[in-house]
C-alpha cells in the first residue's frame, strides 16, 4: 500500500477533517543515468566547497538566497520551516467554487487525500458534500516548505487535491511577441474547420491513449543492446499549407465516416466484451489506474 506523504487536517467552517496526502500520479518514464562515453563508467556529482576545495557533507549544506550580487543570505532548514507558521498541517478552505469557473491552465500536481486517524466520518459528509453540490473547495496549505494554493474535488469514492498555480506565476498573453495574422480565415474556411472538428469530435477515453514515445525508445534501447547501430532519422521539413480549404476539404473526404474516431472505437469494443460471457480460461480484466 503506498505510503502518505503528509498527515493533517482540513478545515471548512468549524468541521475538523483528518486526512492523509498520497500522490495520484506514477511516473513511467525512462530513466537515464549518466555514464562516462569512452569507457562507460559511472559519473559522480560531489558537493564541493569552492573557497576550501574539498568535498563537504550534505550535513553542512544550508539555502542561500542572493539579495545583491555576490551578497547571499544562507537560512537553515530550522529557519525556513519557520515560514510555515502555526498552519503547517492545516488546508483551510477559503470557499467553494463552479468546476467550470476554474481554467485547467491553474492545475499543478494531482494528489489523492484519505481519511485521517478518526477522521472517516468527517470525510465522507466533505466528500458527500462537495459531490452533492458539485463545487471544488480552494484553500491553500504548506507542502515541501512551499506554500500552495490548493482544489479540493469529489471523485466517485475518494476527495482530489490538486495544487493550483497562483495568477502572478501564468505568463500573460500580452508579454508574448506572438506576429499579427496576415489575413484572418474566410467563412468558408472556418465552416470547413468546424465540421472537421465535429467529424473527429469523439468522447474522452484515457485508456485508448499510450506513450508511444516511451516504447519507441525502450525498442531502441533493446536494438543497441543487441548490437544494432542507430542512425537519426532526418528532420522532416513540414511546409505551410498555402490552400486551407482546400486541406480542409481533403480532409473532410478522407474522414468520411469511413471510420469511427479512437474513442468511438474504443467504446465498441468495451460493450461488445460486456456482452461476451466469460469463460473459465479467460484471463481477469486489469483494473484500470
Amino acid at each position: 500500500m503506498p505510503r502518505s506523504l503528509w498527515n493533517g487536517t482540513i478545515a471548512f467552517g468549524m468541521v475538523r477533517v483528518p486526512v492523509k496526502l498520497y500522490s495520484a500520479t506514477e511516473s513511467k518514464a525512462v530513466r537515464f543515468r549518466e555514464r562516462h562515453s569512452s569507457d562507460g563508467a559511472a559519473i559522480e556529482h560531489r558537493r564541493v566547497c569552492v573557497r576550501e576545495g574539498r568535498e563537504i557533507p550534505y550535513g553542512e549544506t544550508v539555502k542561500g538566497f542572493e539579495v545583491s550580487s555576490g551578497s547571499f543570505v544562507t537560512l537553515s532548514k530550522e529557519e525556513i520551516a519557520a515560514a510555515d507558521g502555526p498552519g503547517a498541517h492545516m488546508i483551510e478552505i477559503e470557499h467553494f467554487a463552479g468546476r467550470e469557473e476554474i481554467d485547467p491552465v491553474y492545475y499543478d500536481r494531482a494528489y489523492n487525500l484519505g481519511p485521517g486517524k478518526l477522521g472517516d466520518e468527517a470525510y465522507l459528509l466533505l466528500h458527500a458534500a462537495m459531490k452533492r453540490s458539485d463545487r471544488v473547495g480552494i484553500g491553500r496549505f504548506v507542502f515541501h516548505n512551499k506554500a500552495h494554493l490548493v482544489a479540493l474535488r469529489a471523485l466517485e469514492d475518494v476527495i482530489a487535491l490538486h495544487t493550483m498555480r497562483f495568477a502572478d506565476e501564468l505568463v500573460p498573453v500580452d508579454d508574448l511577441e506572438i506576429p499579427a495574422p496576415q489575413r484572418k480565415p474566410s467563412k468558408l474556411e472556418v465552416a470547413a474547420a468546424g465540421a472537421l472538428v465535429e467529424q473527429l469530435s469523439a468522447s474522452f477515453q484515457p485508456d485508448d491513449y499510450e506513450d508511444t514515445y516511451r516504447a519507441a525508445l525502450l525498442e531502441l534501447i533493446e536494438r543497441k543492446a543487441r548490437g544494432e547501430t542507430i542512425d537519426a532519422p532526418e528532420a522532416e521539413e513540414i511546409a505551410p499549407e498555402d490552400d486551407l480549404l482546400g486541406a480542409l476539404q481533403a480532409s473532410l473526404e478522407r474522414q468520411g465516416g469511413r471510420r469511427p474516431p479512437n474513442g468511438a472505437k474504443a467504446k465498441a469494443k468495451r460493450a461488445k466484451a460486456k456482452r461476451k460471457p466469460r469463460t473459465q480460461a479467460s484471463k481477469p480484466a486489469r483494473s484500470a489506474r
